[in-house]
């Protein structure tokens, strides 16, 4: 059996595993000759996360059967920021498949072994959903909107009209209301088959946004009237980070 997969850069891995941490305590991976995916759920239900990471996205990449490795997320973490940005990355399982091998590079080499975990998690089907309305925002924009409802609502409400797109929520001491127009900073992209409106939880929204924006890219928001909401992180080097998010339930 073999499974190597070496980065130049361990960015990837941190966003990766600073997604999956906003979710879940453990987490287990699945390598194949195409690549490495992670699909998990959280405790409650609510949001979902499904990761697919391609083998030509790596530096130098092989596995010749399915590997599945476990870990706890928030180790995994810590070895993996030991590595520098410039640091080449390498992740080979121990040939006992007990333990995984971390090696990080760059003149100055260091290698850690940990122990893998059995995961008992069943596989998590994706929701089949159709979406009406779809708004794409540079990271820094989308959690600024967050950032400013969050201080006065647990919840965010989302309105999407043909030019336009509102952000809103109400607490105890007051409410809040952000409108971007087509062309407005940071809004890169408003698609908007049907109007849509729906809320949803801002912990889980805040979260997801700060783990991942650091890395760059895009987020694609998509949604419909009262149906659940995927987010789509466009991160260089890896092909999908989704997180989908049930709505609010209103009386």
């Amino acid at each position: 059996m073999v499974f190597i997969a070496r980065t130049k850069s361990p960015e990837e891995w941190k966003a990766i595993a600073s997604a999956i941490s906003t979710l879940v305590d453990e987490a287990t991976f699945e390598a194949t000759a195409e690549g490495i995916s992670f699909r998990g759920m959280d405790p409650s239900h609510i949001a979902l996360i499904d990761i697919q990471w391609p083998n030509f996205a790596f530096e130098r990449y092989e596995c010749d059967t399915v590997v599945k490795f476990g870990v706890r997320i928030d180790e995994f973490s810590k070895l993996i920021k030991r590595a520098d940005k410039k640091d080449a990355l390498e992740i080979t399982l121990g040939e006992d498949q007990r333990t995984l091998h971390i090696r990080i590079s760059n003149g100055y080499k260091r290698e850690y072994k940990m122990l893998l975990i059995e995961s008992s998690a069943s596989s998590t089907p994706l929701p089949k959903l159709s979406f009406n309305s779809k708004i794409v925002l540079t990271p820094g924009a989308f959690d600024k909107v967050l950032s400013d409802v969050q201080v006065v609502s647990e919840y965010i409400s989302i309105d999407a009209k043909s030019s336009r797109v509102e952000f809103s929520g109400r607490g105890d001491s007051g409410d809040a209301s952000i409108a971007l127009e087509s062309g407005s900073e940071g809004l890169e992209e408003l698609a908007v088959q049907e109007e849509s409106k729906a809320t949803y939880s801002l912990d889980y929204l805040s979260k997801i946004t700060k783990a991942i924006s650091t890395a760059g890219g895009s987020v694609a928001v998509e949604f419909s009237s009262k149906m659940p909401l995927r987010l789509e992180f466009r991160i260089a080097n890896v092909n999908r980070i989704h997180f989908y998010l049930a709505p609010r339930v209103q009386d």
